[in-house]
């Protein structure tokens, strides 16, 4: 089989598992389960305390001990068998444990696919930054599969959505035994210190400015992302409560006008490498907060009716926001840094994306939509919401051009150059 195409099918099965439930895990909670926003503020930081620790961890274990593929096979069978068991929750408490116990597996495979599709590319004398958004498209377009087939067959409100990702959880854990093999390169460097038998190489690049400054708005775009993965499908839900938009299409199948996000995210991919070549990675960087503000900012405006355009738009520019920062980025990390520590270096930039940054995320807006934007009868006050998302958002892109100064180096101006 084509390298290319398995590689394909791998990203399609990875996020199509996280596509299952990931937007409609907020409709499940408030529509059907009717538990509370800051409970679900503490669900959704599991992804923000798993992703602290077990990116880096496995990253660290794939450079120094296991394949990185037979790890990402191994993780993604014990995830199956988590998802499983969530419907047969009762409690919002015991939901959490479990959901965290789900994230501890899941998150490390988004950086462990990432190691697994660099080594098998490089491998085979295939140029990373050119080929590789294609082929991750294909992640993005599994995402969009799993969406519509939760809203189409009525599942966003239903624990079906977990039944449907552990299934194809566990096809691709069985699958990832077949991929290329990726071993580990650390152990054959003579660098034989304390920190490097432990793993621990990469936290060196914190010591670097423009990598510490890297991880650093990684963890606050980290947030960014993580509000509207909360909040954006059952904002939309809530409109049913609104008698001019309850048989509007968008309240009727809420995750299928969401999916236009994703949808945007393949054409925001395949124009990483032009805007790479044509504006250097620190501004696509910047580009990438510009349109988090104009997501928050639309959202504000839109309505399922006449504001439907606003809703649609904010979908759009969604592929901007998220693309332009997290793969340019996990591509500057790629090109940064040495070989040997591949794994726990794009672990750390997971770290800080998904993890400190998700946290911070999902406390931070629970607790504030708790206390200023819940009203009495326990509806939201979503204007107030997304443009308090907005302004952060916007604080953030007016910060980050003068504190992020750094030049390219050979490798990543090589590869920008030929993508």
């Amino acid at each position: 089989m084509n390298i290319k195409f398995r590689l394909i099918l791998m990203n399609f099965m990875q996020f199509f598992i996280w596509g299952a439930w990931l937007l409609t895990i907020g409709a499940y909670w408030f529509q059907n389960k009717h538990w509370s926003g800051a409970q679900f503020g503490a669900i959704f930081s599991t992804m923000g305390i798993s992703a602290i620790f077990m990116p880096a961890l496995t990253g660290i274990i794939s450079d120094r001990f296991v394949n990185a593929e037979k790890l990402y096979g191994i993780i993604h069978i014990l995830g199956a068998l988590v998802l499983f068991s969530l419907p047969l929750v009762k409690d919002p408490s015991t939901f959490f444990w479990v959901m965290l116990l789900n994230m501890v597996f899941y998150m490390p495979t988004l950086s462990l696919s990432i190691t697994v599709a660099y080594s098998a590319l490089k491998n085979s004398n295939i140029d990373v930054v050119k080929d590789y958004p294609p082929i991750r498209i294909w992640g993005t377009i599994g995402f969009i599969a799993a969406l519509w087939t939760v809203s189409i067959t009525h599942n966003e409100t239903s624990p079906n959505q977990f039944y449907i990702a552990s299934v194809v959880a566990l096809i691709l854990g069985i699958y990832s035994f077949s991929l290329p093999k990726c071993p580990p390169l650390s152990n054959k460097t003579n660098n034989k210190s304390f920190v490097s038998l432990l793993g621990l190489n990469a936290f060196a690049l914190f010591k670097i400015p423009k990598f510490a400054i890297f991880f650093a708005f990684s963890l606050l775009l980290g947030a960014a992302l993580q509000l509207t993965n909360a909040y954006g499908d059952t904002f939309i839900h809530d409109f049913k409560n609104v008698a001019e938009y309850k048989d509007t299409v968008a309240v009727k199948y809420p995750a299928i006008i969401m999916s236009i996000s994703q949808i945007s995210e393949t054409l925001f991919i395949l124009a990483i490498p032009f805007f790479l070549r044509k504006f250097g990675i620190k501004y696509v960087m910047l580009f990438s907060m510009l349109a988090w503000v104009l997501r928050f900012g639309l959202f504000a405006f839109g309505d399922p009716a006449n504001g439907l355009w606003m809703i649609i738009l904010s979908c759009i520019v969604y592929g901007m926001a998220f693309d332009f920062f997290n793969i340019s980025g996990s591509l500057f990390v790629e090109t940064q840094t040495t070989p040997e520590i591949r794994g726990s270096a794009q672990g750390l930039f997971m770290m800080m994306v998904n993890g400190f940054g998700a946290l911070f995320g999902s406390f931070t807006s629970g607790v504030i939509i708790d206390k200023f934007f819940t009203l009495h009868d326990q509806s939201k006050n979503w204007q107030g919401i997304w443009l308090t998302f907005a302004a952060y958002a916007l604080v953030i892109a007016i910060i980050f051009p003068f504190v992020f100064r750094y030049k390219h180096n050979a490798a990543l101006k090589h590869a920008i150059a030929h993508a």
